[in-house]
């Protein structure tokens, strides 16, 4: 696998030119699958695998498994202040940072698989009872080029892909 396949093992994200209902279907049901998937992933990983980088200069095993629900706690937090404000700006993270922090290194992975599942247990009910016009709702990102609102369509499918992304990073570690 090349530095650029391990780097972005599904391909880069797509921004979608259109988004159609069936299209939000998919990526919830994505959603909804990834911590089964996430799970199935780790458990497939040796202590050694956990925590060896996934590609020169990646993060360990250990490290993506804990910062996916990490993100998709903002991500979750950010879709219920763009359904309840109007275009809020988010606060970014430096995500790198988190993943560097003490307890990363040494909580289980279970405790991130665990919140894993309940997070996105609580977010694909939220996104299935959203009426359509919702879905137009979003934020801004002020580290957003544009500073344009962005729709949570197009968050959902940014996310859908985030955990492929990094599903495919655990997977690459599996011996």
């Amino acid at each position: 696998m090349t530095g650029t396949s391990r780097r972005y093992p599904i391909g880069k994200f797509q921004r979608p030119a259109a988004i159609a209902p069936a299209d939000r279907a998919r990526w919830i049901e994505t959603i909804a699958a990834a911590p089964a998937r996430m799970r199935e992933a780790a458990a497939a990983l040796t202590e050694l695998e956990l925590d060896t980088p996934y590609r020169e200069g990646g993060w360990t095993a250990r490290q993506v498994i804990h910062h996916v629900p990490e993100s998709h706690m903002n991500a979750y937090i950010r879709f219920k202040l763009a359904l309840t404000e109007t275009d809020p700006v988010i606060k970014p993270y430096d995500e790198a940072a988190w993943a560097r922090l003490n307890d990363v290194a040494v909580t289980p992975i279970e405790a991130s698989l665990a919140l894993l599942e309940a997070l996105h247990r609580r977010w694909v009910v939220l996104m299935q009872g959203m009426p359509e016009a919702d879905w137009k709702r979003g934020y801004i990102h002020p580290e957003a080029q544009d500073h344009a609102v962005i729709p949570l369509e197009e968050v959902l499918a940014l996310y859908a892909w985030h955990s492929d992304h990094h599903l495919g990073h655990v997977k690459s570690m599996i011996a």
